[in-house]
C-alpha cells in the first residue's frame, strides 16, 4: 500500500534530485538520484583517525591529515561520512541554508551509506553540536541533532543527550580562515546549566559537517574541562 501511495505521489510531485536537478527515480535516497549518490565518496578505510578524511590508496604509519596536526584536536577519534562535493555539498546546503525540512528522511540513509559510522557510533552517548537559540529560531530545527537522531537510528547508542548551549551568537565561518574560525568559536559555547556529566562515559560529538574541526573542538574543550575522558567526534560531511 504503502509503496502504491509514494508511486502516485512522484506522479503528481515528481522527485528531484539536490544535485543534478533531474528526476530521483529510483535508488536507496529520496532526494539524490542513483547517479549522484554513486558519484559521492563515502569515507572507507584508510582514513585521519582524527576526522575521518579519507585517504587515497595505501597508507603506512601514522593516519593523521594534515589538518589535524595543525587543530591539535581536544578530542580523541573522528569519523565523517562523506566527503562535501557535487550532491553531497548541494544536499547539506539546501538542509540548513533553504531550511531542508523534506531532506531529513534522506539523513538515515546517508548514514546508512556511510557504513563505518555505525559500528564507530555504538554504545556511545551523541551530543548534537547545538546552535544558538536565535539561529535555532530562524531555521526552526538544528541540523546536528537531526544527523544525531539518524545516528541513533542506525546504531545502538547509549542515547543523545544535549549537554551543550550555544552561548555566543558568532558570525558564520564560511568566509573565515582556519586561525578566524578558531578565533570565532572561542568561549561560544558552555556545558548546559544542570547538565549532568559522567566521566567514565563515551560522549560522541555530533556536527553536519566538519571543515577545519573549529567548532568539534571548541565543543571538546568544553567536555574535557567538566572532567570527560573520552570524547569523539562524528560529522556527516567533510570539507
Amino acid at each position: 500500500m504503502l509503496n502504491v501511495r509514494r508511486a502516485v505521489l512522484d506522479v503528481i510531485f515528481p522527485r528531484w534530485c539536490v544535485g543534478c536537478l533531474g528526476a530521483v527515480e529510483a535508488g536507496p535516497l529520496t532526494h539524490v538520484c542513483e547517479a549522484c549518490v554513486n558519484q559521492t565518496v563515502f569515507s572507507r578505510e584508510p582514513h585521519c583517525g582524527s576526522c575521518g578524511w579519507p585517504f587515497p590508496g595505501a597508507v603506512s604509519g601514522a593516519r593523521t591529515c594534515p589538518n589535524c596536526l595543525e587543530l591539535r584536536p581536544a578530542f580523541d577519534e573522528g569519523r565523517t561520512g562523506m566527503l562535501l562535493a557535487g550532491a553531497a555539498r548541494a544536499f547539506i546546503h539546501d538542509l540548513k541554508y533553504h531550511r531542508g525540512w523534506h531532506l531529513r528522511g534522506d539523513l538515515r540513509g546517508l548514514v546508512r551509506l556511510a557504513r563505518p559510522l555505525k559500528n564507530f557510533a555504538e554504545g556511545a552517548v551523541l551530543v548534537p553540536v547545538p546552535l544558538h537559540p536565535r539561529r535555532r529560531r530562524w531555521r526552526g530545527f538544528n541540523q546536528a541533532r537531526w544527523v544525531a537522531d539518524a545516528l541513533a537510528a542506525e546504531a545502538e547508542v547509549a542515547g543523545i543527550v544535549e549537554l551543550l548551549d550555544r552561548v555566543r551568537d558568532t558570525p558564520t565561518q564560511t568566509r573565515l580562515s582556519r586561525a578566524g574560525r578558531a578565533k570565532n568559536m572561542e568561549n561560544a559555547f558552555a556545558l548546559h546549566p544542570g547538565a549532568a556529566v559522567n566521566s567514565g562515559t563515551r560522549y560522541i560529538l555530533v556536527d553536519d559537517v566538519y571543515t577545519t574541526g573549529a567548532t568539534l573542538n571548541a565543543c571538546a574543550k568544553v567536555l574535557r574541562q567538566a572532567g570527560v575522558e573520552q570524547v569523539d567526534v562524528v560529522s556527516l560531511g567533510h570539507g
